[in-house]
């Protein structure tokens, strides 16, 4: 065994041990199926985590409704997006762990799946795959494709790599035009601005049984959600309610987690506050009217939750990990109202497109947080006004699949001529 691959078991192991690998599916994380493949046309999909998934689901879908022949491979690296997947991916559709990038480990995985088509999604560049997939000429495209203006410093100093690497893709689909122009200076082929497909995703399910239960739970109560929370996040939550409380002492403050086996940590913090806590993990537990913080510590009901509350701050912008913020479309095609803070850094152009739009407000800080929220839950006019805006704008966004669709068409249409071929020369 060689140095890099004692290092990387090494660090595998030492992650399962932290809870961030599955310990019964490690070994696809060195290349080792976990199943056999599929006969007949199998395209893949490899998206990084939970943010990616939901990119991947909507064009996955389409493709499968348009090529009812086709099966689809879908690879991330996190836990978290593979529970995602496995409960929400198509019939005809499976998931994988991806291998880390290890040349042997590489080759194993492409041996053994022999993808005809590879798609990857936003900015996953590792260097044994990409050259993997080049090597055996596999037909690649990078879709909704950004590169933060750091990414794009560091990839300039190796620009003759990088180039390479981008060879691998006959298409690359960017999400804004500053997106283009950063992987067209890289050496990237046949760069479009498609915009974010993340603005074409269906809205987030929810069980009705369950909405309805809540509602009923909840009657008139005021209430708010913090969606996909991190750390330092519930306790911003927790002093703002302790404020608004003396003005509206039935409010009801719902936190929704982005990891929710962080449960006992939320818990004892807002208890800190002296704030009566629910966790709806414990037996699906409702809020009651002792109940000031209802945290959400299930996996899969946020789109339950938006369409529960009028107002939703969208978490990761306040967070004490340096932020990077978390997805708002999903918030406003629910007709919520979308708050954020400062630190969305990671869709940066999302949400600079939503404030533009008056689609959302960005919050400075904490203090601007609770006045902004106090108003909102005390002028029914105005919140019906931003609930309309953000619903609106994501509406006149939602055409970026058709787009996608698009510009794809010349490599898609490699497999519908193959598909073709194969029924002429079947018997």
């Amino acid at each position: 065994m060689g140095a890099g691959t004692f290092f990387l078991r090494s660090m595998l192991n030492r992650r399962c041990r932290q809870g961030k690998e599955d310990p019964a599916r490690l070994e696809e994380r060195m290349g080792v199926a976990g199943r056999e493949r599929p006969d007949g046309k199998l395209v893949w999909f490899h998206a990084a985590s939970v943010g990616e998934s939901q990119s991947t689901l909507i064009l996955l879908n389409a493709l499968l409704d348009r090529y009812p022949e086709l099966t689809a491979l879908v690879t991330t690296g996190t836990v978290t997006s593979a529970a995602l997947m496995e409960k929400r991916l198509p019939r005809r559709a499976f998931h994988q762990y991806y291998p880390l990038d290890h040349p042997q480990w590489a080759a194993q995985f492409l041996d053994h799946w022999q993808p005809d088509m590879a798609l990857w999604m936003e900015s996953e560049i590792w260097p044994n795959m990409l050259k993997g997939i080049k090597e055996r000429d596999i037909p690649a495209a990078l879709v909704n494709a950004r590169l933060s203006e750091q990414s794009f410093k560091r990839w300039k100093l190796a620009a003759g790599e990088i180039k390479k690497l981008l060879d691998t893709f006959s298409v690359c689909l960017a999400q804004t035009e500053e997106d283009a122009a950063y992987f067209t200076q890289l050496g990237a082929s046949n760069v479009t601005a498609t915009d974010n497909l993340k603005y074409s995703a269906a809205p987030l399910p929810c069980d009705e049984a369950d909405l309805k239960a809540l509602k009923g739970a909840v009657k008139d109560r005021p209430l708010w959600l913090y969606a996909s929370t991190h750390d330092a996040e519930e306790e911003i939550a927790c002093r703002i309610h302790k404020h608004l409380q003396k003005t509206m002492p039935s409010l009801l403050t719902i936190i929704v987690p982005r990891h929710p086996e962080r449960r006992e940590e939320l818990r004892k913090a807002c208890e800190k506050y002296g704030l009566s806590v629910k966790l709806r993990s414990e037996k699906r537990a409702l809020p009651d009217e002792k109940d000031q913080i209802y945290i959400a510590d299930t996996l899969g009901e946020l789109g339950l939750f938006y369409r529960l509350c009028p107002i939703a701050c969208i978490g990761r912008s306040f967070s004490a990990d340096g932020g990077g913020g978390h997805n708002p479309i999903e918030a406003a095609q629910l007709g919520c109202a979308v708050l954020h803070g400062p630190k969305v850094q990671n869709l940066a152009r999302i949400f600079e497109d939503f404030d533009e739009a008056g689609a959302a407000i960005k919050l400075k800080t904490e203090q601007d947080f609770q006045s902004r929220l106090e108003r909102m839950l005390t002028d029914s006019d105005g919140l019906d006004a931003m609930q309309n805006k953000a619903t609106r704008f994501a509406q006149d966004k939602s055409k970026v699949l058709e787009k996608v669709m698009t510009r794809l068409d010349p490599l898609l249409q490699t497999l519908e001529d193959d598909n073709a071929e194969q029924r002429r020369t079947c018997p």
